[in-house]
């Protein structure tokens, strides 16, 4: 019975066998016809991104939008905006630069089909090894897709899309025609697209040049062009192109001995790269310039401009000496420097510590309206010159009331909280007597202060009441620069510029040329003169003497502080320049201990000593006042206090009662 049984199991093997060629059968089967549907939806779709390929001049140069050049006064470029770019192949390129490329992008470019999936798979290998991303994943092929299809996102669908495209490229260009889009449109970091610019624009040579240590670093930009874009971060820019000369020797592009060479003397910025100066003159220019040859230009621009690449670095160490020196650790006080010719041209510009090297930072000497203080009463006392005073006549510092309708009485203070009782004008603003300073406004009509003021370029409208002597309006750095700078431009208006001509970077051709500004006198000589004078007194006996140069160069200006210390300024001038300083915080905290006539006029004296180097000493325009028997400024109206009020009734009632009404 047992045996019986046995012979009956004996088929199960069989059985099994049947089964699992007939389940392979139907893989097969249904593996073919998917792979048949796959290979159906591929050519498909290979060819409709085919289809869709643009032609190669197109497609090397692929910008929505054109770049914008900046040179100095010497014609030197110092600042680049937009999309720089500039369209090479990979013929032309330096030998380095491909093979560096190619290194680290795609080992096996000119062997694949497009999609090398030995590839991709050392590259994970190679940055497991490595403890982080050294060569990439993607073929070049597959990343020249990216670029034209496709965005940044990061997704499997887009993984998937990419193998059409990618070979569609290859179906429909050469290998060095691919090589040649990638070298144009890759994005590598400050506003670069391509290599070309980007040689240009860190190492100021042309992508034909570049040596291996340079094109390591630009191939170490293709992972991540912002972190390690050298201008960000020059040492870790260095220690990525380490990594890549060490692939480029793995792979035979390099000797031993060229490699160690490369690594003993690293790709470093040129010299403009590397000073990254101007950041915040070049935001100013882009904004003042037309749009549409500027922030939105379609062409490659080159524009000329005032700059001046030696008075930046001066501005720039100026403010470093003193905040380095008179500043606590961790303080976020900001300060902004502006220097000027007399005729307006702007020659420097700081927009704040530690900015300069960017794109569209705050710039706080251009776009920070702030309080200007007592800066404003050189306009008050230049309208008292104009009407006929003079510096020597005699003004009364002392408590004074003025009554504002709708507000009441008024008591302005000095600083000190002193009085010096008569005292000319000279020394008023020398001191910056506030209560003098009132009564001189108040003399010579508030409407003739505000034109003033206006005129030479204070930005309206200003204060109707009695304050506006003391400065309460608002004004940026550069705007207050430039209205003292009509004070040395022999008493007429400045306005303040930057940009000579604007020219097409292709053919040079001038596409517009900065127009001379037309003379508008505000000041006749005379008070031209004096009101330098005056202002000269206010840096050798009043509260501007912190600003005194060490070579005894005859200089001029102003402090301001304004109310609770939120702003303090220094803006003055010697024969060849108009400097002006800012300090304060930018969310208005109160300075603390800091008025203009301290920080800032070392920061000014600091600047200016190092912009006046080598410089021969010239005099002031000054005028020095006639002597003539001193006018009295007529006192103006006070309103009477309850207090005294109440003592005058007090004493007229006794009066009355001892002599009775006559």
């Amino acid at each position: 019975m047992s045996q019986h049984r046995k012979k009956k199991a004996a088929p199960r093997p069989r059985l099994a066998s049947r089964l699992f060629r007939g389940t392979l059968r139907t893989a097969w089967w249904l593996g073919l016809r998917l792979a048949i549907v796959v290979a159906v939806v591929l050519a498909a779709s290979t060819a409709w991104y085919a289809s869709k390929l643009p032609s190669l001049d197109e497609l090397l140069d692929p910008r929505e939008s054109g770049s914008v050049t900046l040179v100095d006064n010497g014609g030197q470029t110092f600042a680049w905006r937009g999309q720089q770019f500039g369209i090479v192949n990979a013929e032309t390129v330096s030998p380095h630069l491909l093979n560096a490329i190619i290194a680290t992008e795609d080992r096996r470019f000119f062997w694949h089909f497009g999609v090398d999936l030995r590839g991709t798979a050392r590259a994970a290998l190679t940055n497991f090894r490595a403890g982080g991303t050294v060569q990439g994943g993607s073929s070049i092929t597959q990343q020249v897709a990216k670029l034209i299809f496709f965005d940044n996102t990061r997704t499997l669908e887009r993984k998937i899309k990419e193998i059409p495209a990618a070979l569609a490229l290859e179906w429909k260009f050469t290998k060095p025609e691919i090589l040649s889009i990638y070298l144009n449109r890759a994005y590598l970091g400050a506003g670069t697209t391509g290599f070309e610019a980007a040689t240009e624009r860190y190492f100021g040579k042309p992508a034909s040049e570049v040596t291996p240590a340079e094109a390591a670093m630009l191939a170490g930009l293709l992972r991540a062009p912002s972190r390690f874009a050298p201008t960000n971060d020059l040492k870790l820019a260095q220690s990525r192109a380490g990594l890549i000369i060490g692939l480029m020797q793995d792979q035979g592009y390099l000797t031993a001995a060229q490699a160690e060479q490369a690594r003993a003397h690293p790709a470093v910025l040129s010299s403009a790269a590397a000073a990254r100066a101007g950041g915040s003159f070049a935001d100013w220019i882009m904004s003042t310039g037309p749009d549409f040859l500027t922030r939105r230009t379609t062409e490659d621009i080159e524009i000329a401009t005032t700059f001046d690449p030696v008075l930046q670095r001066a501005a720039e160490d100026g403010l470093k000496a003193v905040f380095s020196e008179k500043l606590k650790a961790g303080s976020k006080a900001q300060a902004a420097i502006v220097v000027m010719s007399a005729d307006g041209a702007v020659r420097a510009m700081v927009g704040g510590r530690e900015l300069g090297s960017g794109e569209g930072e705050f710039n706080r000497a251009t776009m920070a309206n702030r309080q200007i203080g007592s800066l404003f009463k050189p306009f008050v006392y230049a309208a008292a010159l104009q009407t006929g005073a003079s510096p020597y006549d005699l003004v009364e510092d002392a408590p004074l009331t003025i009554y504002v309708p709708g507000s009441g009485n008024w008591s302005p203070q000095n600083y000190t909280r002193k009085y010096l009782g008569d005292i000319n004008l000279a020394q008023a603003m020398a001191n910056s007597i506030n209560t003098a300073t009132i009564r001189v406004q108040e003399a010579t009509g508030r409407a003739r202060v505000r034109a003033m003021a206006e005129d030479f370029g204070i930005p309206g409208p200003l204060p109707e009441g009695p304050a506006l002597a003391l400065g309460v309006s608002e004004a940026s750095l550069l705007e207050v620069t430039g209205a003292f700078a009509g004070f040395l431009n022999d008493g007429q208006k400045v306005t303040p510029y930057g940009l000579t001509e604007l020219r097409r970077k292709a053919d040079g051709g001038v596409l517009m040329k900065a127009v001379p500004q037309r003379p508008v006198r505000v000041l006749d000589d005379r008070v031209a003169g004096e009101l330098i004078w005056m202002l000269r007194q206010v840096v050798e006996f009043g509260s501007g003497g912190r600003a005194q140069l060490p070579d005894g160069r005859p200089i001029a200006g102003k402090t301001g502080t304004t109310q609770a210390a939120r702003d303090a300024w220094f803006v003055g001038f010697s024969a060849d320049y108009v400097t002006g300083v800012w300090m304060g915080y930018d969310d208005n905290t109160p300075l603390t201990g800091v008025t203009g006539g301290g920080l800032p006029a070392e920061i000014w004296r600091e600047t200016m000593t190092r912009v006046e180097a080598g410089q021969p000493i010239r005099p002031l325009p000054e005028r020095i006042p006639e002597q003539r028997v001193a006018q009295i400024i007529p006192e103006v109206p006070v309103a009477i206090s309850n207090v005294e009020s109440t003592v005058r009734n007090v004493v007229q009632n006794v009066i009355q009662g001892l002599f009775g009404n006559n």
